[in-house]
């Protein structure tokens, strides 16, 4: 599955539009964590009524989420990011959410 030497390993359809793609939301979604903390407490304030009185915290958090989604640089750091999580499963056999669990603890 690996491309010639010195190449990137080919990408899996999976991988390029839903698992790469995941990542990046999560790591937006950190990046803005104002704005999205602002529309969670709209949210959270304004009951059934939030999709008329949040639309302000609504917008500006898109507009920071899409500023990262169409951004070829952030998508590539994404992309390093789970090659180098993958690499680590195949090495290993354990999952990256199952490896930060399972860390050594000193008594």
């Amino acid at each position: 599955m690996e491309s010639a030497k010195g190449e990137e390993p080919a990408l899996r359809h999976v991988e390029k539009d839903v698992l790469i793609p995941k990542l990046m939301r999560e790591k937006a979604k950190e990046r803005c964590s104002e704005k999205v903390q602002a529309f969670n407490e709209c949210c959270k304030d304004s009951g059934f009524l939030m999709v008329l009185k949040c639309r302000e915290q609504n917008t500006a958090l898109k507009e920071c989420l899409t500023v990262y989604y169409k951004d070829p640089a952030f998508y590539e750091e994404c992309k390093q990011e789970y090659l180098k999580e993958k690499q680590e499963f195949i090495r290993t056999g354990v999952p990256t959410k199952n490896r930060q669990q399972k860390l050594p603890t000193s008594m």
